[in-house]
């Protein structure tokens, strides 16, 4: 069963409720917390039961003396799924930083020519320590040179992007694309460079997770819009 906004809401508000108190949570006080009926409450976490992200059990009532009470607790499915949340974000976040970084080194340097802009780019990769900044500085390096070069085959770059099968394939596409005109037109001594750190990039771009390799490939249809 997919999990929609509102269950995803009321499965968030569980997963917070049940680690500040560490005990089942009771529909009740659940309702209370996202602003519904109890018996709202009740009947969608029924619902995300269904789905394996919560599990319920029967404890004794304080109130009701001899009565048991249905309590909620979130499973281990629930507790991955807010940790690779809460993963995805500080990712997204973190990338956001080096992404505006690459910006602003292109704008910086848009004014010099094209071979000493290379080498500053490519000066700047031994810094970057993580495999998706690594892998965003490539991508910014072939950027400068095909907004250097422009016409026609940005044009057609763009096209092939666009028409990607996944987010794997366009970088891939990308990359070896312009490659292939930067070979032929910088200096040996850049284009060997290069090469070896495209050479890296494609094995690192296989270890990437989706979430890295979509903001990647939203990075590249940025640039060419």
């Amino acid at each position: 069963m997919a999990m929609s906004r509102r269950r995803f809401q009321f499965l968030n508000q569980l997963v917070e409720l049940y680690q500040k108190k560490r005990i089942p949570i009771h529909y009740e006080t659940l309702a209370k917390a996202v602003g519904v009926s109890k018996w709202t409450a009740y009947d969608m976490l029924k619902e995300i039961e269904k789905s394996g992200y919560v599990t319920r059990s029967y404890e004794v009532n304080p109130n009701e003396t001899g009565r048991s009470q249905v309590v909620f607790a979130p499973t281990d499915k629930a507790t991955d799924l807010f940790t690779q949340q809460c993963s995805n974000v500080l990712e997204s976040e973190k990338w956001e930083e080096s992404a505006q970084s690459i910006r602003n080194l292109i704008h910086d340097l848009k004014h010099i020519n094209i071979q000493d802009l290379l080498q500053k780019m490519l000066d700047e990769i031994p810094n970057r320590r993580s495999n998706l900044e690594f892998c965003g500085y490539i991508l910014g390096i072939l950027l400068v040179y095909l907004k250097k070069v422009g016409g026609k085959t940005e044009s057609v770059i763009r096209l092939l992007i666009s028409r990607a099968s996944s987010h794997h394939a366009s970088l891939l596409m990308f990359v070896g694309t312009v490659l292939g005109t930067v070979i032929q037109t910088m200096s040996d001594e850049i284009s060997n460079e290069i090469a070896d750190l495209i050479g890296e990039y494609v094995e690192m771009i296989g270890h990437l997770s989706s979430g890295e390799q979509t903001l990647l490939s939203d990075f590249i249809k940025e640039a060419l819009a």
